[in-house]
């Protein structure tokens, strides 16, 4: 007879373990069911083992630019594959965290390609072998994968997708990036960080285009001034890899085509649900543009069956896959019959992103235009860095943290931000938004000095003409 579960959770990135841990703290007998690592895509090769390589380029720029603060650190050098491993080392840190967590929470783990068998049913194939789970309910965690360009697949050599960019088989020197969002912006960052002459090529008519345009320039300005080339409105028609470097034929803005040589290419042009063979046209799943289609809690148009993260639709975060697989497991405990389960609606204005680029950047909720597009009247403030005493200090004073309120209730609407640390200081907005806080309840707080937070305060109080450093 088939194992018997209340919930059985379909990936184990940061919605699946996250959705698992949830149900099993909510009494319900919970299995989880991964093809590859524990941690998923999130924590072994994205989200966390990419920050470390960012760290390594971080620290490496300061130990390049040491005599600004007065200190001396000459010949500073780099050994790429110690970079690498350090990195690898930190996603097998995570990965063995995740393996613990599901032994402490009592979760059943089954290893091997879980596919949708019928209501409340999901088989696992692991070496050959495959055995049946039955449960009350479903949840499908399954993720994404990086897009490719028909014309330009990756070969792991010359043309890479995020994976061979964080295991690199060599340095590249000439780089080109094909996607100015936060994944290609990020390893844009990376490598030129560690000295690689690196061309963005984005469609639009900006970097990071899901930023507030005024972000998007002043960080294009920052990348320039790094190094980078920036082609906007642009676009790559072909792109051939031979054993010495790639060929792309890039159309620029102008309309013109033309041949450019690189040593290497990053292919960053967004992400496939993961829903092949995993039973979603068998069971009859809705799905829009490949991604599951599921109501503010997480339920698809199947009883029983749930669906959270980068299978469904966007943003696709991890933080965001993190606190749907929460949701779910508390809509499940509660159709269970757990009085102490309160699940909550998911509202995406109220989910942060992050961009790990150097100046950093970070946002919530409307921009400038978006806000003014959707009727409200606003209020903006724009606070910069150069007017906080700890940036100063810190030798970063490049940067600003914008502020969109309703001019009619105080709403704050949305925040954007772009400089040193900025990821870390999102989440001021982000509870604020979460609590509806209005204008008054952020010129009453107090905050702590000198932090860059207090440029929270001072980006609020200037919407209103109450600013005190500028």
């Amino acid at each position: 007879m088939a194992d018997q579960f209340d919930v059985i959770v379909l990936g184990s990135g940061p919605g699946g373990y996250v959705a698992a841990i949830r149900a099993s703290q909510l009494g319900l007998k919970t299995a989880i069911v991964e093809r590859e690592l524990l941690g998923g895509i999130c924590l072994n090769w994205g989200c966390i083992p990419t920050k470390a390589l960012l760290r390594s380029a971080e620290v490496f720029h300061q130990m390049q630019n040491a005599g600004a603060y007065g200190l001396s650190a000459g010949g500073a050098s780099f050994d790429l594959a110690k970079v690498v491993q350090r990195s690898r080392g930190v996603a097998k840190q995570l990965n063995q965290g995740v393996t613990h967590l599901m032994k402490k929470n009592k979760i059943d783990v089954h290893m091997g390609q879980g596919k949708l068998a019928g209501k409340g049913k999901l088989t696992v194939t692991a070496e050959g072998k495959s055995s049946e789970l039955q449960a009350k309910h479903i949840i499908v965690a399954t993720g994404a994968r990086a897009r490719e360009l028909p014309f330009a697949k990756a070969d792991g050599k010359r043309i890479w997708t995020y994976r061979t960019a964080m295991t690199p088989p060599e340095m590249p020197t000439e780089l080109l990036v094909i996607g100015s969002g936060a994944i290609g912006i990020e390893f844009a960052s990376f490598y030129s960080d560690l000295g690689a002459k690196v061309t963005v090529v984005e469609m639009l008519d900006r970097v990071v285009p899901v930023e507030d345009s005024e972000v998007s320039d002043f960080l294009a300005k920052q990348l320039k001034k790094q190094g980078m080339t920036l082609l906007t409105k642009a676009g790559v028609e072909s792109l051939k890899a031979d054993g010495t470097g790639v060929a792309a034929t890039i159309k620029t803005s102008d309309g013109k085509a033309a041949e450019h040589r690189f040593s290497h290419a990053i292919v960053a042009v967004g992400i496939v649900p993961n829903i092949e063979n995993i039973g979603v046209e068998e069971l009859g799943l809705k799905t829009t543009k490949g991604h599951i289609d599921t109501d503010e809690h997480c339920r698809t148009n199947v009883p029983g069956v749930w669906a959270i993260g980068d299978v469904t639709a966007p943003p696709w975060l991890a933080h965001k896959a993190s606190h749907e697989g929460v949701i779910a497991a508390e809509a499940i405990a509660k159709e269970l019959g757990n009085t102490d389960a309160h699940p909550h609606a998911m509202d995406a204005r109220n989910i942060p992103g992050c961009t790990y680029c150097r100046p950093q950047v970070a946002s919530v909720g409307y921009t400038e235009a978006a806000a003014k597009a959707a009727g409200f009247e606003v209020k903006v403030g724009k606070f910069p860095f150069i007017g906080n005493g700890k940036a100063i200090a810190l030798g970063e004073p490049e940067g600003f943290i914008k502020t969109v309120f309703d001019a009619k209730t105080g709403e704050l609407l949305g925040a954007h931000m772009v400089g040193a640390e900025v990821t870390e200081l999102i989440h001021g907005y982000t509870l604020g938004k979460t609590a509806e806080l209005v204008e008054q309840d952020f010129f009453q707080t107090v905050y702590p000095h000198p932090t860059l937070s207090e440029m929270l305060h001072e980006s609020a109080l200037m919407a209103y003409g109450r600013v005190i450093h500028v």
